[in-house]
């Protein structure tokens, strides 16, 4: 999970041009660049909207590199979860929505919890996925970031946002001290990223909670690259390498140092530009 630290409803004093709309099935997304498509799965959110203000600049600023190369969809959840909903469900409203708007398989990023949709879409819906980025994102949750999200939905149903959204922040950063940090800026903005109906955002903790795609893993066909940073407190290194061994030709680039922000904000360059080799290489260098 990567939580924005943005306030969303800032005004924006320099509005990056994005295209926006809701795909079929009631799927938010913000479309930016031009090119082939590239879907990004975007990270957890504690609301399935498209972002405003500053939170918008910080979502989009990012997909720039990206979207020289490509038209990039950043693409939510579909918002009025129930609450038994699974991450195949999750899947499943991307893949309805995939097929309604484009004619072919298109390349698919997933960033944290959207990794793990992004598996699962890639799972059972092969044919809709051309190629895999998993962005800070492996094959479950590790024990920390299982805590973690606990954490925030118990603190959430108590109504103690500032407790709620501190959890989280030890888990973000690659440092105790920064973890640290982390917690501090998450209490203070806790009241601010706090959602009105929080449904959403616990059904998918939900359905992250029970989530591990290991088992089949092998039913992945499409070219993947997962990238991580080896100090990402969320997740392991040991299950990176997992995901990728259980992906047939996955290849895997743990950087090192880095915890889990540094790499599902898509701020660290070399990440990203090892996305966007992989993503424009030549079949026959796959």
């Amino acid at each position: 999970m990567s939580p924005t630290l943005l306030p969303r409803h800032q005004p924006a004093s320099a509005p990056l041009k994005a295209d926006e709309g809701v795909l079929d099935g009631g799927l938010p997304y913000l479309a930016v660049g031009q090119g082939p498509p590239l879907v990004v799965l975007s990270g957890f959110s504690a609301e399935h909207v498209n972002p405003t203000g500053a939170a918008r600049r910080f979502s989009l600023r990012p997909l720039l590199p990206l979207a020289r190369q490509f038209t990039v969809y950043l693409v939510n959840r579909k918002p009025g979860l129930p609450r038994d909903s699974t991450m195949r469900d999750l899947a499943g409203h991307y893949a309805h929505a995939l097929e309604w708007a484009f004619t072919g398989p298109v390349a698919v990023a997933g960033i944290s919890t959207g990794g793990a949709i992004a598996q699962q879409l890639a799972i059972g819906h092969p044919h809709l996925v051309g190629r895999l980025v998993l962005v800070a994102a492996a094959c479950r949750l590790g024990p920390a970031g299982r805590r973690m999200q606990r954490e925030l939905a118990r603190y959430t149903l108590a109504g103690q946002p500032r407790r709620a959204w501190a959890a989280t922040g030890p888990e973000l950063a690659a440092t105790t001290a920064g973890g640290h940090l982390y917690a501090a800026l998450l209490w203070l903005s806790g009241p601010r990223l706090a959602p009105a109906d929080p449904s959403d955002m616990l059904a998918v903790i939900d359905a992250e909670d029970g989530f591990d795609a290991a088992p089949q893993l092998h039913r992945v066909t499409a070219p993947t690259l997962v990238v991580a940073g080896d100090r990402d407190r969320n997740y392991t290194p040991e299950l990176f390498r997992e995901t990728a061994d259980r992906i047939p030709g996955a290849r895997l680039r743990l950087y090192p140092g880095k915890g889990h922000a540094s790499i599902a904000t898509l701020r660290y360059r070399p990440a990203v530009r090892e996305t966007l080799r992989f993503l424009t290489a030549d079949d026959t260098e796959l």
